[in-house]
């Protein structure tokens, strides 16, 4: 058997302990997945998702299947045609990456900007997302768009 030196600083060693293969892939799915979405890119975030990806929204409500997605990418920027995410951390285990920043938004019609705190959670599976959470206190765009209705 083959021993292995082990970092000495605790928390560089529990690092070495608990970040299993795969966890640099993870994030780099996750920041294509961002980056197809600040190019607003609806047939990209799509590929980037496995057959059977579920999406959350802030507010508990589903959507999967691939055509259903790029459909709902494809209104959500026809809404807000400049809408980014900003990601200014992120952290994984194994397959789950939990990642926080900011989104924001110009809305099409009344030209309104908001930008909001928010943080996604994703699990990964073979350089797929195969779940996306979004977790945000989404008033002010409800705010916006109930003005407009």
């Amino acid at each position: 058997m083959r021993s292995v030196s082990l970092p000495r600083h605790p928390a560089v060693a529990y690092l070495f302990l608990v970040r299993p293969m795969g966890t640099a892939e993870a994030i780099a799915t996750l920041d294509e997945f961002v980056r197809c979405i600040n190019a607003h890119d609806p047939k990209g975030i799509v590929s980037l998702c496995t057959a059977d990806h579920i999406f959350t929204d802030s507010l508990g409500s589903q959507v999967s299947g691939r055509e259903r997605l790029e459909q709902a990418w494809a209104g959500y920027f026809s809404l807000f045609p400049d809408y980014r995410i900003e990601v200014a951390h992120t952290v994984c285990q194994g397959t789950l990456v939990l990642a926080c920043g900011f989104a924001s938004a110009t809305h099409a019609t009344s030209k309104k900007s908001w930008r909001i705190p928010a943080a996604w959670r994703a699990i990964v599976r073979n350089g797929q997302i195969a779940e996306r959470q979004v977790y945000a206190d989404n008033r002010p765009v409800y705010d916006l768009l109930s003005e407009q209705a």
